[in-house]
């Protein structure tokens, strides 16, 4: 009979102590919903254990490297913290990559196993004959006489002894991962059970989760934000996750969110995007108010729009408070704080064991107001890139992460993102924020979703353009006049293209990077002058 360690409201040092605190002082309370489903944190604590054992007899020891190609569901949970019971470091892959881009990371970060689901069992056939640090592969469920592919539920049922060969510390890494390589390879970002820990105890404070809080999970797993803030926090406070495999159909999420009386929201701007458009009959405005259990709505992964924000509000007459974070930070770094002052066009404050400052192009701190790029101090800070020491150099110096954003902070300390400093366009001299751009498009009536990239141009050295999707059909010129009286001249978009649909990665993020590359060389000869 298996049995877990002695509940302990002490500090909690790794991720095994969180769970095995949660499975004891939690035991019959429902940890996990999936469908039809149900998973008490007990039985979580035993598939964890038995799905380790079977690791442990597969060789996995403790710092080897176990790649999870798996879409959300109570699988990859268990597979999450099964791979930390042995001392080993998780590698999470978007179930978004094709073959060749989940080779990478399964070479790059050299994984012994591969756990994947059955869609992606061909694929990873092939990386295992390629592969030489990967030993073992295993499919839920397995491929029908596939002697290759190991069965992820055949490894539940047959339990041995397993033993972590050292203690964990906090300064352990618990996983690697990787970012989405906007420049170049993605980049391995190394997560200590510290780093993870000290977040989520963090957000639990602001965002004051309790164990009677439902959370539903949308939001795919093997992205920072939602394994951090969908799947961690829930289990350190002994709440509830109601996992989706998919956003969509989205009836089926809104009676999920019903029939599981979910408290807690999580989604990122194009979700709130969609809400704040619908249009309500005043019976659904009072079914609403009176019916939805939700309590509290958090947007995260990307820039929320200020127009949809406060839509959103008024609609469904629930907060919705927008963060940031990034992935080497284990995510989150900053959260408009629950009750009190909400600025809609900031990301709030610090969280509390997070120090933040903006600084020059020298390195000088910038006064508030001031506009330059935001560097991140604290405990959720990674450990670096995984042997990229270059690059490590290049991020963390004394301490600070330097997230490429630009912002500001106004004196009470709300802070303000203005962009990626990648992002920002040069128009002969003058800086030209994009955000600042898409904010007064997304007033504009009738544009659901807008981005705005830099284009060379053989005058001017840039120019912005931008990229609209509409609910109407709308004219350029009209756009155009309407910025013309809101905007400097040289802010002002020289085209816009209206467009069916924006590129997005798997959380919502629009990749600007792919517009960029559709028009680029367009305006190289382009003779108009502002």
């Amino acid at each position: 009979m298996l049995r877990f360690r002695k509940s302990s409201h002490a500090e909690i040092l790794n991720l095994n102590q969180l769970l095995d605190r949660a499975a004891a002082d939690f035991s019959q309370k429902t940890a996990l919903v999936f469908g039809a489903r149900r998973i008490t944190y007990r039985q979580l604590g035993e598939s964890v254990e038995k799905l380790a054992s079977s690791l442990y007899n597969l060789g996995v020891r403790k710092s080897d490297k176990v790649a999870l190609w798996l879409p959300n569901c109570p699988e990859f949970v268990f597979s999450f913290f099964a791979v930390l019971r042995l001392g080993a470091v998780v590698v999470p892959i978007n179930t978004m990559f094709k073959r060749e881009e989940a080779c990478f990371i399964v070479e790059d970060s050299q994984a012994k196993i591969l756990i994947c689901s059955i869609d992606k069992a061909k694929d990873s056939e092939n990386i295992l004959a390629r592969v030489e640090t990967l030993f073992n592969l295993i499919s839920l469920p397995a491929p029908a006489q596939n002697k290759l592919v190991l069965s992820f539920h055949d490894l539940l049922r047959h339990p041995k002894g397993y033993f972590l060969d050292s203690p964990l510390a906090g300064d352990d890494l618990a996983q690697i991962v990787y970012t989405s390589g906007t420049t170049g390879r993605p980049k391995g970002a190394c997560l200590t059970h510290k780093n993870l820990i000290s977040n989520i105890q963090d957000c639990a404070k602001i965002i004051k989760f309790n164990q009677r809080d439902s959370l539903i999970c949308i939001l795919p797993l093997f992205h920072s934000f939602a394994l951090t803030v969908c799947m961690l926090l829930p289990i350190y406070k002994g709440g509830r996750i109601v996992i989706m495999r998919a956003v969509r159909p989205f009836k089926r999420v809104i009676r999920a969110i019903f029939r599981q009386r979910v408290t807690i929201f999580i989604g990122v701007p194009s979700i709130y995007s969609i809400l704040s458009g619908i249009k309500m009959t005043a019976f659904q405005r009072l079914a609403n108010f009176f019916i939805n259990p939700i309590r509290l709505c958090i947007s995260g992964a990307a820039a929320l729009p200020v127009k949809v924000s406060q839509d959103f509000e008024k609609k469904f007459r629930r907060p919705l408070l927008q963060g940031y974070g990034l992935t080497e930070a284990s995510p989150v770094v900053s959260l408009n704080p629950l009750g009190g002052r909400h600025i809609f066009d900031s990301i709030g404050l610090a969280l509390p064991s997070i120090k933040v400052k903006v600084v020059g192009k020298q390195g000088q701190e910038l006064p508030c107001g001031e506009v330059g790029e935001i560097l991140v101090k604290g405990p959720n800070v990674m450990k670096g890139y995984y042997n990229l020491e270059e690059e490590t150099k290049k991020t963390l110096k004394d301490g600070w992460l330097y997230t490429g954003d630009l912002a500001k902070i106004d004196p009470q300390g709300f802070i303000y993102i203005i962009g990626r400093i990648k992002e920002m366009i040069n128009v002969r001299g003058f800086n030209v924020y994009p955000r600042e751009i898409e904010d007064l498009l997304y007033q504009y009536p009738g544009v659901k979703e807008a981005a705005v990239v830099g284009i060379p141009h053989r005058h001017r050295g840039e120019v912005p353009v931008a990229f609209v999707v509409s609910e109407r059909e709308l004219k350029q010129k009209e756009v155009i006049d309407y910025l013309r009286i809101n905007l400097a001249s040289y802010k002002v978009p020289l085209k816009i293209f209206f467009k069916l649909e924006l590129p997005k990665n798997a959380t919502g993020k629009i990749l600007k990077a792919e517009l960029q590359d559709e028009v680029k060389g367009t305006f190289q000869n382009h003779e108009q002058s502002f």
